[in-house]
C-alpha cells in the first residue's frame, strides 16, 4: 500500500468511526465527503483491510448504495456482518436492509 493509500485509508477509517450506532453509511457516501466522489470502490478496499486498525473500525456499517451487505465476505463468518447489524436493532433478509433509507447516515450532514 502506498503512502496516498494509506492517507486515504485513514480518512475513511475516520468517518466510517463517526456512523452512529444503529445507522448505516455506504461506500459512495463516505467517497464523496471525503472529496473522491469517484472512489466508492476504493474506499470498499479500505474496509477490507479495517481489520487490521489497532482501533475498531464498525465496517459493519458500510454498504452498498442499496443497502446490500456486498463486503460481507470479509468477515469472519458469512453471516457476521448480518449479525453485528441485527445487534444493533437493523434488520436484514436476504443480504439487505430493511428500511435502507430509514438507517442511512450521510457524513454530509455534519458540513453546515
Amino acid at each position: 500500500m502506498t503512502k496516498t493509500d494509506d492517507h486515504f485509508f485513514n480518512k475513511v477509517y475516520d468517518v466510517a468511526r463517526m456512523v452512529p450506532y444503529g445507522r448505516v453509511t455506504t461506500y459512495g457516501a463516505i467517497a464523496k465527503f471525503i472529496g473522491s466522489p469517484q472512489a466508492a470502490r476504493m474506499v470498499g478496499w479500505a474496509m477490507n483491510k479495517s481489520f487490521s486498525q489497532k482501533e475498531f473500525v464498525p465496517a459493519h456499517r458500510v454498504v452498498n448504495r442499496n443497502g446490500m451487505l456486498t463486503g460481507k465476505h470479509h468477515f469472519g463468518t458469512s453471516d457476521a456482518m448480518e449479525q453485528l447489524l441485527k445487534n444493533e436493532g437493523i434488520i436484514v433478509i436476504d443480504d439487505a436492509i430493511i428500511n435502507f433509507k430509514k438507517h442511512f447516515w450521510d457524513p454530509a450532514n455534519l458540513i453546515d
